[in-house]
Order: C-alpha cells, then structure tokens, then sequence
C-alpha cells in the first residue's frame, strides 16, 4: 500500500460527501477594534493589585443572598455512641497499628466489641418497612 493512497483515499471521501454549507459569516469581524478607554501610558508592575470598578448599590441589592442554613441535627446519645463506634474505632486501631502502640487484650476485645455492637445497635434501629407504604422504590 502506498503512503499516499490513503492520503488520496481519505481526500476523495470528504470531497465527495456530500452538499458542502455556505459557511458566509452575518457580521463581519472588525480586525482592528476601537477601544473607548483612554490608554494608559503607565506600565503595570507584575504582582500590583488591579483596580477593579465599584458595583453599583442596586447591584447590591437585586443580589441573592440564601437565609442561613438550620442547624445540623443531633442524635441521641444511644446512637452517638453506635456512630462513634462504628468510625471511631477503626480508627483508633489503625492509628495504634501504625505508631505500633501494643494495647491490651481486654482493651481491644473491648474495642471490637463496641464496633460490633455499634453496628447492631444500627441495623435493628433500621425501618423495616417502606416510610410510605404505596411507593414503589422509584426515585426521580
């Protein structure tokens, strides 16, 4: 195969595609704009805070702002405790793997045992029914 038969080949498909667009610009673009501003003849040092224009006051005041957020619920402390156990424990036993901190055996039996526990007490206090009884799973 030659190298520039595909070259060729690839030419011949694109000019024989079909009805080219008439690609005809509306406004023609001025290539040499003119600015309102009056130059300015002082050099700007690199590093130098840029002005920027004050905003008006009605821009201010047509402006959104959002109502602060309520405050993040708290849970019970039952289920605080559960919480913590669940993320706190893991890591309390990686950070004591790492820094080889030995712990006793009662201390991590009793560190598993609230991971454990944690993750129980959660899963029974799950709903075991839909909140809605007529909704089928769909989310939209």
């Amino acid at each position: 195969m030659n190298p520039g038969s595909e070259d060729d080949l690839w030419r011949s498909i694109v000019d024989n595609y079909g009805d080219r667009p008439d690609l005809v610009e509306d406004d023609p673009v001025d290539d040499d704009p003119v600015d309102d501003d009056p130059v300015d003849d002082d050099p700007v040092e690199p590093g130098a805070p840029v002005e920027r224009p004050v905003t008006s006051a009605r821009n201010d005041e047509e402006r959104f702002v959002p109502p602060p957020p309520p405050p993040l619920p708290r849970p019970d402390n039952k289920r605080l405790v559960a919480w913590i156990g669940i993320f706190g424990v893991p890591a309390i036993l990686l950070v004591c793997l790492v820094f080889g901190i030995g712990l006793p055996a009662l201390a991590s039996y009793a560190l598993v045992a609230w991971f454990v526990g944690g993750f129980s007490y959660l899963v029974l206090l799950m709903p075991k029914g839909p909140r809605d009884p007529d909704d089928n799973g769909a989310r939209v």
